[in-house]
């Protein structure tokens, strides 16, 4: 008996291995990857990945999903894969030109990182840019440039890249057909760090990560050397002992973002020029599927009054809204049981989603 069972968990570990070594090999046996600058109106480059389909041709183009992000389009190397591309294995597998970039100021990009880049309604200048700007020029160049693309693009993003693919649909490309902001921040005074206006302490030590601007580009983390060394693992216990949070000018006085927060503490101009909602007026152009959770602790907000305000204003557009009982972005893989405290909501939900999702909301391109 002990043989067999030693039998059964070495087939069983064989096949997971061979099983995981398929998956990793997955992205480089049918996708080609092309690294590139992307040059904005302004001048500055935005470092921008591609995977196209190794079957693109001239006869058989793919639309393009793309995703930008302030938290890094690693691997860098024109020889790296990453292990899953897109919203789903499901879209990955039935294949399209896949592009990720870095945003303004992070990682390998040129610029200035701006948080929640406030939009310019009325721009008069080749250096008026934003976020739907830099979404414009973004596209504009994979639809002459990237080859064999069918001239539809879809952009998707979760959390902070859901801000971005939020932003996005104020780029009014044409070649934009369908949009799903995941998780979004809609106004940044009332998801994350505030909510509904009430700072989140907890937010505390991740203001490295958004308050410090890299000298050059790079592809590991620069804000790293900021980091709070606490001595404890009590967060609560550090918050306690610090005090008012004007002592936190020891661990931040440098970091921009903090000295933003600390001198903006009520919904002033600095915030209200942040939110999106104003707009979206009449005429969103491209399908839209704004996507949350009922239990995210983040950007619950931000989903809900996307859809609201893009159906009041634009009862004409193709809006969708998807809720569901999942945590911050987890319908992205699948978990198994999903679960809040000791309520069972049922099995292999995200997975559900995302077959459904594909199937009936991002396939108008």
């Amino acid at each position: 008996m002990n043989r067999l069972k030693s039998a059964i968990l070495l087939l069983s570990f064989v096949f997971i291995v061979t099983n995981l070594k398929a998956q990793n090999t997955y992205i480089k046996d049918n996708y080609t990857k092309t690294d590139t600058y992307i040059t904005m109106r302004d001048g500055v480059k935005l470092f921008t990945s591609i995977y196209t389909p190794k079957d693109a041709s001239a006869q058989k183009k793919y639309p393009i999903m793309m995703q930008r992000t302030c938290y890094s389009i690693a691997p860098y190397g024109i020889d790296k894969y990453p292990g899953k591309l897109g919203p789903s294995t499901t879209m990955m597998k039935e294949g399209y030109i896949f592009v990720y970039q870095d945003v303004r100021g992070r990682y390998k990009s040129e610029g200035t990182f701006t948080n929640m880049t406030p939009v310019i309604a009325n721009k008069k200048s080749k250096s008026d840019v934003d976020e739907g700007s830099d979404t414009y020029d973004t596209i504009d160049w994979l639809i002459k440039n990237a080859a064999n693309n069918n001239g539809n693009v879809g952009q998707w993003g979760i959390s902070y890249p859901g801000f971005y693919t939020a932003a996005g649909i104020l780029s009014n490309h044409p070649a934009l057909k369908a949009s799903s902001p995941q998780a979004p921040i809609s106004d940044f005074f009332f998801d994350d760090f505030h909510h509904n206006g009430a700072f989140l302490q907890s937010y505390f030590f991740t203001f490295p990560v958004f308050g410090v601007q890299k000298k050059d580009t790079t592809t590991t983390a620069w804000y790293n050397s900021q980091n709070i060394k606490t001595g404890t693992r009590d967060g609560y216990q550090f918050g306690l002992d610090l005090g008012p949070l004007s002592n936190a000018d020891k661990y931040y006085k440098d970091n921009f973002f903090w000295q933003e927060t600390v001198n903006h503490p009520s919904y002033d101009e600095f915030w209200q020029k942040r939110g999106l909602l104003k707009h979206y007026t009449e005429g969103v152009k491209p399908a839209i599927m704004t996507v949350g959770g009922w239990f995210d602790a983040e950007d619950l907000s931000g989903p809900l009054n996307i859809y609201k305000t893009i159906e009041k204003k634009n009862p004409n557009a193709y809006n969708t809204i998807v809720m569901g009982p999942f945590g911050h972005g987890r319908w992205s893989s699948e978990a198994g049981h999903t679960m809040h405290s000791n309520v069972y909501f049922g099995d292999s939900i995200a997975t559900f989603y995302q077959k459904r999702s594909n199937r009936n909301s991002l396939t108008t391109f």
